[in-house]
């Protein structure tokens, strides 16, 4: 196995041979930057030093043309040939408090959401389905070149590994989901990973805004939060385009405190809703105007498209949110 060196520290630490540079590191209790795991935020850029490495994807979008000329790489992409020499700054706040392994799981249910989103679970061979709520996984399926992120939405006290995914048109992973593979398959799930997982120490009140499949860590927070709130309020906001988007309340309504401390919020954002007498607008314009200056005293978790997380990020910089308040993974 290669043996990573960081440059001008004593700090080593092996590879296997079919693993990243990044996710090795992360294994062996490092705090390698990183954020969406599948080449397309830039965040574990390292810079190569000596050896060779091989980049899983030839083109990623976190990898620039100054960045290559610049000897950088990125580590989640990058598989050693040999023993390489990097050069990158470990922070302490990406040490994983559970290990990322890797897992033979096999499909024991699934159960549609939505038009567009399923609940899929797995069942680990080896028992272990220990990960913090709002974590994700890296699903390696049968047909698709590169694994793919997806948060799960239990909190894995039931031995499972549970996935709320929404089926993409024309996507080649979650077309190969939701037509390929049946029960008792067994796929290779590697994890937990992700930075925006439960904060248990904070006292402060919960805001949980979701769109898509960003329900799914969405919900595995408010499931864990539901059995310590103490008195604390929890609020949980839901965007879809049309009626038929919405979901989650049923899986809010079996939570201790739901109506009480927990609350549930859906919006959609079409004005052709027909027969929709809920909020309408966008979920962070909702989340805005219903919980106004209250926003920097509370714990927010954030996680959907692109384009949303985006505009929920500026909404709580405009409200002077504090940013070690805000708990998002960079996703695309």
């Amino acid at each position: 196995m290669p043996v990573i060196a960081l440059q001008g520290t004593d700090t080593k630490w092996t590879c296997a041979d079919d693993d990243t540079l990044m996710r090795s590191a992360l294994r062996a209790g490092l705090g390698f930057p990183y954020e969406c795991n599948v080449g397309s935020c830039g965040n574990c850029r390292f810079e190569l030093v000596e050896g060779e490495i091989e980049h899983l994807r030839a083109d990623p979008p976190g990898l620039t043309e100054r960045d290559r000329d610049r000897g950088r790489r990125l580590g989640c992409q990058a598989r050693p040939l040999n023993d390489c020499t990097i050069k990158v700054r470990l922070m302490p706040r990406y040490k994983s408090k559970i290990p990322p392994a890797r897992h033979a799981v096999e499909l024991v249910g699934t159960c549609d959401i939505t038009h567009d989103i399923r609940q899929f679970r797995f069942r680990p061979l080896d028992g272990s389905s220990t990960f913090l709520p709002g974590q994700y996984a890296l699903l390696e399926i049968p047909g698709v070149q590169g694994s793919r992120a997806y948060s799960m939405s239990n909190t894995g006290c039931d031995g499972e590994w549970q996935f709320l995914i929404r089926r993409v048109p024309g996507g080649q992973a979650t077309n190969r989901l939701f037509e390929a593979i049946e029960l008792k398959d067994r796929i290779v799930l590697d994890g937990p990973y992700g930075m925006a997982y439960l904060q248990e120490d904070s006292h402060r009140d919960i805001i949980c805004l979701a769109g898509g499949s960003g329900l799914s860590p969405m919900i595995s927070i408010a499931r864990a939060a539901a059995q310590a709130l103490g008195g604390r309020r929890l609020d949980f906001f839901f965007g879809g385009r049309t009626a038929r988007d919405i979901c989650g309340s049923d899986m809010l309504e079996e939570l201790p405190g739901f109506g009480s401390s927990i609350h549930y919020h859906p919006a959609v954002s079409t004005s052709e809703a027909e027969g929709w007498n809920g909020y309408r607008g966008f979920v962070h314009v909702v989340a805005a105007n219903l919980v106004g200056q209250r926003l920097p005293d509370c714990e927010i978790y954030f996680a959907g498209p692109p384009a949303m997380a985006e505009a929920v990020q500026k909404m709580l910089v405009e409200r002077k949110v504090p940013a070690e308040q805000m708990h998002f993974d960079q996703f695309f």
